[in-house]
């Protein structure tokens, strides 16, 4: 605790099992890093001429920032959380007119025989200015225009890193939509967003007609379910089928004119519109409307969902097919995948053993110590090494939501929710990717993907929000 001089380190409130976590997991990384790159002729694990040696120094670099944070007065993080992040934006703006490119994304800045990938920071400086802004007394969520503006403070940065070519570190930036949530944010806006996921899957795996089908029974239900007037659901289902039977029977036996299933069935859609809203209006049932509004706006998105789809890069396409298990190929735009399964299903229950994965030791996996470092875990340490990594990454989130919710001010609340949101958001998306769930995006894995800036930067992002954790306890005592 902080004596009257105020220069000693606030051991007594710092929460002690989240650094056992953040050091368990930085030194399994270190590990895992020497594992996927090892070369006999540079065998040992301190050789800075290696990666693994290179990460040891990022390791040493983390470990004086992470105590100097604790070092430094809590306040300095709410008055410098603008300016930071002004600064970010023009160092993002920076490497975007003259960074170096990189796998096609130019999100790089080259000091020396140093990268620095400012994207990892802009992460930490957006938390610090959403807390800021968010936690200001005429803040209300509630209002467009704070909202508007809160979505400005993360939409910025999201444009720059697209222009940069980096659409994956863009889409973390979406995490703080869990903040977001915690901060009282409409459910529903969340409810519309797993529609437009599900449309956007489902419209690859459903004929159209199927599709449009589902549409109206989800929203009907939906509408009952919220109403409980059952029996009239029953009866415009019952209706609605009738009457797309006899517009095709019409269309294609009597008047000659090739009309398809779907066709019919949408064209007796927007016919009853009428009637429902008549219905509604007699019995004075509000919300029919808004599933209307939702029916026509979930048709009108999958309409477009083939103009985004071919508007997207080559090998974002077939990523996203491979995933929905469309395409197949295993030595193309599926490799990777493909070989990171094989590698993470190799290893069994209790793994190979530590230097002993083959898939590892013979680079079948691409990017094995960065986006694909969970390989070399998988494979060397099996399921049991790769739960207890699950574990330690879930205890950490946990504890860190923790340290939100023992926050006495809303700057800490929300900035350590931004910090868990993206955590959560890395950990479950390098983690499902490597296994086969997940779209590949290219983002690290939390103190596993070899790189500086990444260890530095999430190493800031924890030990801000343990700070501020240590300095409510500071105030308790």
């Amino acid at each position: 605790m902080r004596d009257n001089s105020e220069n000693r380190l606030a051991v007594g409130g710092v929460d002690w099992v989240a650094v056992l976590a953040y050091v368990l997991l930085v030194l399994m990384g270190w590990l895992n890093i020497y594992a996927a790159v090892y070369d006999d002729a540079h065998a040992s694990i301190f050789d800075v001429g290696q990666r693994y040696g290179m990460q040891l120094v990022w390791i040493g670099a983390s470990a004086f920032i992470a105590v100097s944070i604790l070092l430094i007065d809590d306040k300095y993080y709410h008055v410098l959380a603008y300016p930071l992040y002004w600064i970010m934006i023009l160092v993002l703006v920076g490497v975007l007119l003259f960074g170096k490119e990189v796998n096609g994304a130019k999100a790089w800045i080259m000091l020396g025989p140093v990268a620095i990938q400012p994207t990892e920071f802009a992460k930490f400086t957006t938390a610090l200015a959403l807390a800021r802004y968010m936690s200001s007394y005429t803040f209300d969520i509630r209002k467009p225009g704070d909202l508007l503006r809160a979505g400005m403070i993360v939409g910025l940065p999201v444009l720059i890193v697209i222009l940069q070519n980096d659409t994956g570190s863009a889409l973390v930036y979406g995490s703080f939509l869990f903040m977001f949530y915690r901060e009282g944010f409409n459910g529903w806006v969340y409810v519309a967003l797993i529609m437009i996921i599900s449309l956007f899957v489902f419209s690859f795996l459903l004929e159209p007609v199927t599709l449009l089908i589902v549409l109206i029974l989800v929203c009907a239900i939906g509408e009952g379910v919220s109403n409980g007037n059952w029996k009239s659901k029953v009866i415009y289902l019952a209706g609605l089928a009738l009457g797309s039977i006899l517009l095709y029977l019409l269309f294609n036996a009597v008047l000659r004119i090739g009309m398809s299933w779907h066709t019919a069935i949408l064209i007796a859609a927007v016919l009853s519109v009428g009637a429902v809203v008549a219905y509604a209006y007699r019995y004075k049932i509000h919300n029919i409307l808004t599933f209307i509004l939702l029916f026509f706006g979930s048709l009108g998105f999958t309409y477009t969902i083939d103009y985004v789809f071919q508007h997207l890069q080559i090998h974002q396409q077939k990523r996203i097919l491979d995933l929905l298990g469309l395409e197949s190929d295993l030595k193309g735009w599926g490799y990777n995948v493909n070989q990171s399964k094989i590698a993470i299903g190799s290893g069994g229950f209790s793994g190979k053993g530590f230097l002993e994965g083959t898939q590892t030791k013979f680079n079948f996996v691409p990017e094995q110590s960065t986006d694909f470092i969970f390989c070399t875990v998988g494979e060397e340490w099996g399921f049991l090494g790769s739960a207890v990594i699950v574990v330690l990454f879930t205890v950490l989130i946990l504890r860190i939501i923790r340290m939100g919710e023992r926050q006495m001010e809303p700057f800490g609340r929300i900035y350590c929710y931004c910090v868990a949101s993206i955590f959560l958001f890395h950990v479950a998306v390098n983690i499902g990717m490597t296994i086969g769930i997940m779209p590949v995006i290219g983002i690290p894995l939390p103190f596993f993907s070899y790189g500086g800036s990444s260890l530095i930067a999430f190493t800031i992002l924890l030990f801000v929000a343990i700070k501020l954790d240590a300095s409510k306890h500071e105030l308790l005592t």
